[in-house]
């Protein structure tokens, strides 16, 4: 019964959203306060509906009611609980209402925000949030209902993939679709003003900590998958340009600019037009990237197969939304008036050619995607894209856009001094040239970029910090002071200089792996295999069974330079209920670094295939990605990100006169 409430509540929640987008709208243009105000109100009841209906499915997974066909085929009775949770959304139709339950949530929190924002922009918004989910309702109740029954109902289930059993499968999708459908609201701001025409530096106050949410949630959401990838599939890497980790990228790189360009347009009212093309734009990736992974059209670890209607009707939507919002902003971009001018060379100049590099980037990581599959429609001729394509032409257009992000960091708003900027990074210069020649002594013989990539994520690091000792101490200011100064700094200042500085270490992160090495061999008991400095000694092979699976576990010694730092394990698993087997690589964390012990077959006379990896400095990666995420949480700690428009004030009752 409460599996027909959950589909019953996805039905009433299509009805309300057509409520939400008609009436609200409808308001607007007759300027009618009370027709505008049905926007939060429904906004909120929708949200209640798809919330109820999600956890309907959740208590589905966990009873194990397998007359739920959803849960016949991602679950199983003997499945622990917190993979009955995340089976939730680790199949094609539990993500798509986890989508929809996030999409339902920003327009809640939309409508909770009667304070910040103005009542206008705030229907229009809520329409244009509505017709979203209208559509993706529409979607999930037509092509991939996750309430369907099954009858008989079977004893058993068929379980979730195994590579989706894991830790990280548990936070990486709710990470990744916060950020993407957070740009949700960051599209529908867009369009809400250009169907109003007016665009101003009031919304992009409103709509900068929108943006900025997204981008951090979604720069911990491809931290996570990354992570995920790196330990769980065995193989070691931590980005393989897989088209599917490229469509998650591509609306991180849109929403990079776009959050720079908001910056621009609320110090200057300038760069409207950008600004609102980018804020389409990137939410159309989000979309690109939802058509990719269920459409079919990919073979991925990280995409759903599913059939031709539901990419066709996905790919209704991208037509829909991104077709007629383009075609919205080609009507209306013209009448927005200009805004601020600025000399070339000034903060707002560098922010211009920030967006630049980034949307060139963009570009191509779009063409290196798409290319393939143009190709193979239109000639049905097949070829892959990978690593060497993105290596020659991505690298050198984020190369520059890092050398210049101090550069505009430390450059003064409308009109800067270039000389006098780069007078106040000489140290910064020196140091992180210091820095790279220290690593080309010390690992001489290696790749000859590593150390230049090292010494740029230095420059990086000690270039964002710069921006803080600039504007809190000078020559003869006692340290006190000082502190006193940077600690009153805005916290968006604190925030754009942790987020640089998690570039810097994800960068010396990246640079390192070149100084990775590896070693391959088939061992018996008590043998060794070395890579560099380090060495793993096969000590026993243990089989064990747990509840859903069977493994062979590998208990390693691993050693540096003969001495014992410990032991670790490497599984390789069978999932029995799928038959399908997983390898489960064994970490050992050694300061930054790690050494990383994959299996592959356990042989019949005990032997095992063992590839032992050192990757110095890799946990920068993530640990970089992490402080740019927690940047974008401290800005948006800053009152001035959480002020939208004024409220306006209440007017006192005139004192009575006194009779003469």
């Amino acid at each position: 019964m409460l599996v027909e409430a959950g589909h019953f509540a996805l039905t009433l929640a299509l009805g309300l959203s057509l409520i939400q987008f008609v009436v609200p709208l409808w308001g607007a243009r007759a300027n009618d306060p009370v027709l505008m105000s049905v926007g939060p109100v429904t906004g909120m009841a929708v949200f209640t509906c798809i919330s109820f209906a999600f956890l309907a499915l959740t208590i589905a997974y966990v009873t194990s009611d397998f007359s739920v066909m959803n849960v016949v085929e991602n679950s199983h009775s003997a499945k622990p609980l917190i993979y009955k949770l995340s089976g939730v959304w680790g199949n094609h139709e539990g993500s798509m209402l986890l989508w929809i339950l996030i999409l339902a949530l920003f327009g809640a929190v939309v409508a909770l925000a009667k304070n910040s924002i103005p009542q206008r922009l705030q229907a229009n918004t809520l329409a244009v949030q509505a017709a979203i989910t209208i559509a993706f309702l529409l979607f999930i109740l037509i092509t991939s209902n996750p309430f369907t029954r099954v009858i008989p109902a079977p004893a058993e289930g068929q379980d979730l993939n195994p590579l989706l059993q894991d830790p990280g499968l548990a936070i990486h999708p709710p990470l990744l679709y916060i950020g993407y459908v957070g740009f949700s609201i960051s599209f529908a701001f867009a369009i809400a003003a250009l169907i109003d025409g007016r665009i101003d530096a009031v919304w992009a106050r409103i709509v900068r900590p929108w943006t900025l949410g997204a981008w951090a949630f979604l720069t911990l959401g491809i931290a996570m998958g990354s992570y995920w990838a790196y330990y769980e599939l065995g193989w070691g890497g931590w980005w393989f340009w897989d088209p599917v980790e490229n469509a998650s990228l591509m609306p991180w790189l849109a929403g990079t600019a776009l959050l720079h360009s908001t910056v621009v347009m609320e110090k200057r009212d300038a760069l409207k037009v950008w600004t609102v093309l980018l804020a389409i734009l990137t939410f159309s990736l989000s979309l690109l990237g939802t058509f990719l992974v269920r459409s079919g059209v990919l073979t991925s670890v990280h995409s759903f197969a599913v059939d031709p209607e539901r990419g066709s009707f996905i790919l209704g939507i991208l037509i829909f939304f991104i077709g007629g919002s383009l075609a919205l902003f080609a009507w209306r971009a013209p009448m927005l008036k200009q805004g601020g001018l600025f000399a070339p060379v000034s903060r707002e100049g560098a922010l211009v050619l920030n967006n630049l590099f980034l949307a060139t980037a963009c570009a191509t990581v779009l063409i290196g995607t798409l290319y393939p599959l143009a190709l193979e429609v239109l000639t049905g001729e097949k070829i892959s894209v990978g690593a060497p394509f993105f290596n020659f032409t991505f690298l050198p257009l984020i190369v520059p856009l890092l050398l210049l992000l101090p550069l505009g960091q430390t450059l003064a708003w409308k009109r800067g001094n270039f000389l006098g900027t780069a007078q106040r990074l000489y140290a910064v210069f020196g140091l992180s040239l210091l820095a790279a020649m220290a690593m080309f002594a010390f690992e001489y013989g290696g790749p000859a970029a590593a150390p230049l990539g090292i010494g740029l994520g230095v420059y990086l690091v000690l270039g964002s910090l710069n921006e803080i000792v600039t504007r809190s101490w000078s020559r003869g200011t006692p340290l006190a002071v000082a502190w006193r100064k940077a600690a009153n700094l805005p916290r968006s200042t604190w925030g754009t200089v942790l987020a640089h500085a998690g570039v810097g270490l994800t960068v010396i992160g990246i640079a390192a792996t070149a100084w990775g090495v590896e070693g391959l061999a088939t061992l018996k008991l008590g043998e060794r295999l070395k890579a560099g400095d380090y060495e793993a000694r096969l000590e026993r092979v243990i089989p064990r069974v747990e509840a859903n699976y069977r493994e062979d576990v590998a208990v390693f010694t691993i050693l540096r330079q003969g001495q014992v730092l410990g032991t670790l394990e490497s599984m390789k698993r069978l999932y029995v209920t799928r038959g399908m087997p997983t390898t489960e690589a064994g970490i050992m964390t050694v300061g930054l670094g790690q050494v990383y012990v994959s299996l592959g077959e356990v042989e019949a006379d005990g032997s095992v295939g063992v590839r032992l990896y050192h990757k110095p400095l890799v946990l920068l990666i993530w640990i970089g990605a992490l402080v740019m995420a927690l940047g974008g949480g401290v800005s948006l700690t800053d009152r001035r990100l959480r002020i939208g428009a004024p409220a306006r004030a209440k007017v006192s009752p005139a004192a009575p006169v006194p009779a003469e």
